[in-house]
């Protein structure tokens, strides 16, 4: 099946961490926090309505018109994958078992403000490069929400990095993106598999 452009990378990124994560996980790291992977922190019939897209986006051909995601939130749902497949697009449903917890999680920096050093000190943390800089973002349930007063030197935006802290369920608007979730950031600092 064709997907149209705007889909693709979600759709993609999305699938590798299906994949990568094969099952929801999390393990205890040896400094109390604990290691999960975004899979977790959105509900299973939110994933699946994503990876099982309407047959008709087969049909939409790449272009300014009909490939947008303004185009598609247009559209009339007219059965209940399509409506399902739309509303986890802006999901703002959480986990709740993960509110308060201390966690560590990979990820990308998206700068909303910088501070005289050009240190990042506010930004969204997104599961793969990219996303809040192209349409669509990703669901909220998907974007966590950080500050960090002394912030965080960004050399580019490819960088992925290792953030730990404490996970709040709290919803912050930007321009860029909506986060469902807040992290208490404690550390941020840059990814090595280990």
């Amino acid at each position: 099946m064709k997907v149209p452009i705007f889909f693709r990378a979600r759709l993609i990124a999305l699938l590798f961490t299906y994949v990568i994560v094969n099952a929801a996980f999390a393990t205890e790291a040896s400094d109390g926090y604990q290691e999960i992977e975004w899979i977790v922190l959105m509900p299973k019939d939110d994933l699946n309505a994503l990876m099982n897209p309407p047959a008709y986006l087969s049909d939409i051909t790449d272009g300014p018109d009909q490939d947008s995601l303004a185009a598609f939130n247009n559209k009339e749902a007219d059965d209940a994958d399509t409506k399902r497949f739309q509303e986890a697009l802006s999901s703002t449903r959480v986990i709740d078992s993960y509110a308060n917890k201390r966690i560590r999680i990979p990820g990308f920096i998206v700068p909303l403000e910088s501070d005289a050093s050009q240190r990042v000190t506010e930004f969204f943390i997104v599961p793969y490069f990219g996303a809040c800089l192209h349409m669509p973002p990703p669901p909220p349930n998907q974007i966590i929400h950080t500050e960090l007063p002394d912030g965080v030197e960004l050399n580019s935006l490819y960088d992925p990095f290792w953030f730990e802290g404490t996970l709040v369920i709290d919803m912050t608007e930007n321009t860029l993106g909506t986060s469902a979730y807040r992290l208490k950031l404690d550390k941020a600092y840059p990814f090595e598999e280990e």
